[in-house]
């Protein structure tokens, strides 16, 4: 038995060995054969390989881009913030910068200075034009002048019927308002709410007004106006004749007026006539002083009381330059006087001292409705007595009476003074009627 493992075991080795023998003479033989061909194909490996080498690294940065980005994008979810706020903030970023980059070029290289040359130029043009239209400004001058005058003929203001007569024994220049026709139009809607004031120049003492006629370009009046005056006096005197538009919440619009030389007019027989109205001159605001004022009111009690303490730079009222002033106050409620006072007149002053108190009822509830009608007269034996100005306060008033009777209201039981400047009596009387906006 050993002797036949023994034999079996050198009969494998033995064809291994040989097996082995055989396979190095394989490769000697295919070596040998390799090395017997020619050597073209060669190149081409070596172009495969160079190929190969070369499109390695054509995909080189595309690999090495993808990988950074999806490095960042690994880098950006793990940030705190959202991505959506991280995209904002760059283009803040870029928008900075692209304003700073902006600003740096226009400052740099934005202002370029002309040359001296086409400055030079410039200058002497304008000078050149200035002259020309000096020359021309100065030929069209009267051209224009001719122009406006013919333009102030041919607008038409409307025309105006009055009559004139004089009462020779009482001394009464009698003066009569008829009517008007084909007067301008002020209003929006086309029309006009015209009234006519009355007064003769220089001193303006007395004026008067007839009543407005709503919406109506020819409007009647037959209303007649009397002057005391006596006849040596009137023919220094202009009689004026004005036609306003009367707006209710605002300044009235003067359409036209007309102007009579009392020298010129035969007051031997009474005349009526129809004349054209005149394009008149803005009235300055005539300044007819001022009035220190002190309200006090007492809710518990209801009384209101009103002290008439100075007034200042009063309108000269009489011949010698001076006024007799005295102040006469009145509580209204819906236009129907409930009460009425006088200060004392001060004698020939137009800075009169007053302090003097008057008190009236008012309960609270009313309070509210009531206006107190402040009017400073210049006291006359002979005639009527002339209103220099007046003002108001309480319900309706704006401006300064709105802000006093509110001060009044919101200290209870202490006297608040203020100081009111007189208007016309005509326009307070419009403001008192009119209902509040």
């Amino acid at each position: 038995m050993a002797t036949q493992l023994l034999s079996k075991l050198y009969v494998s080795a033995k064809i291994r060995n040989s097996y082995r023998t055989d396979m190095r003479l394989v490769s000697v033989g295919v070596r040998a054969r390799r090395a017997a061909e020619p050597s073209e194909p060669e190149p081409e490996e070596a172009t495969e390989t160079v190929h190969h080498e070369h499109s390695h690294t054509e995909h080189h940065p595309s690999h090495d881009y993808n990988h950074m980005k999806n490095k960042f994008m690994n880098e950006l979810e793990r940030l705190p913030i959202p991505v959506w706020a991280v995209a904002a903030i760059v283009v803040v970023v870029l928008v900075l910068v692209a304003c700073f980059i902006f600003c740096v070029f226009k400052k740099c290289f934005g202002k370029k200075k002309k040359p001296k040359k086409v400055r030079e130029g410039k200058t002497g043009r304008r000078r050149k034009a200035k002259e020309g239209e000096g020359e021309a400004g100065e030929k069209e001058g009267e051209v224009k002048k001719e122009g406006e005058e013919e333009e102030k003929e041919q607008e038409k203001l409307g025309k105006l019927e009055f009559s004139l007569d004089y009462n020779f024994t009482d001394c009464q220049l009698i003066v009569g308002i008829l009517q008007a026709q084909d007067l301008a139009a002020m209003d929006m809607g086309g029309t006009s709410d015209p009234y006519v004031k009355v007064f003769l120049l220089p001193d303006k003492k007395k004026k008067y007004e007839t009543k407005v006629q709503r919406k109506n370009l020819c409007p009647v009046f037959n209303e007649t106006f009397i002057f005391k005056i006596p006849y040596a006096e009137l023919g220094g005197k202009t009689l004026v004749l004005q036609v306003y538009d009367f707006d209710r919440f605002s300044k009235h619009d003067m359409i036209g007026e007309l102007k009579i030389p009392m020298n010129s007019v035969d007051l031997g027989q009474p005349m009526q006539q129809w004349r054209d109205l005149e394009s008149g001159e803005k009235e300055e605001q005539e300044k007819l002083g001022d009035i220190c004022i002190s309200l006090r009111y007492v809710p518990t009690a209801g009384k209101l009381t009103v002290n008439i303490m100075e007034a200042k730079n009063l309108k000269k009222m009489d011949v010698g330059g001076l006024s007799d002033p005295y102040v006469k106050i009145v509580l209204q409620q819906n236009g129907k006087r409930i009460k009425k006072k006088k200060t004392t007149v001060k004698k020939n002053t137009l800075n009169p001292y007053f302090n003097e108190s008057f008190s009236f009822d008012v309960p609270f509830e009313q309070i509210q409705k009531v206006q107190v009608v402040i009017t400073v007269f210049d006291y006359d034996k002979l005639g009527s007595n002339d209103p220099i100005g007046k003002t108001f306060m309480g319900y309706g008033a704006t401006g300064v009476g709105l802000r006093h009777w509110s001060d009044m209201l919101a200290n209870p039981r202490r006297p608040v003074a203020q100081w009111h400047t007189l208007l016309p009596e005509e326009e307070v009387d419009a403001a008192v009627k009119a209902k509040p906006r």
